[in-house]
């Protein structure tokens, strides 16, 4: 009676370094996700969503074409959002990232993260398996949820693209980390989307 809950990033998008808001894929970014493919060839999924954003979606796609049994749906829960804004108490490091968010788009990241955790993080009956397509921000935030840390830690914890993060909730048990940001799958040069290490 064990639930696990498969968090994976996106693959890399194409031409994310000009600033575009979302498009598909880059030809790195679709090997990441056939790998991944191979990499969970042997869970068995009992559902699995994926945020409607085109490189999520066409993630989710390469995945389902490499795993027939795998039928991956749309969930506006796993848009990427900012789920919480500044604090006094977060490092003066991360306000830059926060002046070009406004306050809408903080409640709004609050509320949707709020109903995904009732949607993704409830209790079920007998062993399951879901996965969620999803992004950087929405892992950080799943994260940080169930290792009870403070709100604004979201934004410490970073996934490469297609990075896998594992979540469980055993019986009469919080949920725990099991695993996170794991790329094993991935060789070194199709390792994206982590922050250079003197950014950190």
């Amino acid at each position: 009676m064990t639930h696990y809950l498969y968090l994976v990033r996106h693959g890399e998008q194409l031409d994310a370094e000009h600033g575009l808001p979302d498009g598909p894929l880059s030809p790195r970014g679709r090997r990441q996700a056939q790998l991944l493919a191979e990499r969970l060839g042997g869970i068995p999924f009992d559902a699995a969503w994926h945020s409607p954003l085109e490189r999520a979606a066409e993630t989710a796609e390469i995945l389902s074409e490499r795993m027939p049994a795998l039928t991956s749906e749309p969930s506006p829960l796993l848009f990427d959002c900012v789920p919480s804004g500044p604090v006094d108490e977060m490092p003066s490091f991360y306000e830059p990232f926060f002046g070009s968010v406004t306050e809408a788009e903080i409640e709004a990241g609050r509320a949707q993260m709020a109903d995904a955790r009732q949607e993704f993080l409830r209790a079920h009956r007998g062993d399951r398996h879901d996965l969620l397509i999803t992004h950087n921000f929405v892992i950080g935030w799943f994260v940080r949820e169930v290792l009870e840390a403070p709100e604004w830690r979201w934004v410490t914890v970073n996934q490469a693209n297609c990075g896998l993060t594992v979540l469980v909730q055993k019986p009469r048990r919080p949920w725990s980390l099991l695993v996170h940001n794991d790329l094993a799958h991935l060789p070194p040069e199709l390792r994206t989307g982590l922050p250079e290490p003197w950014a950190i």
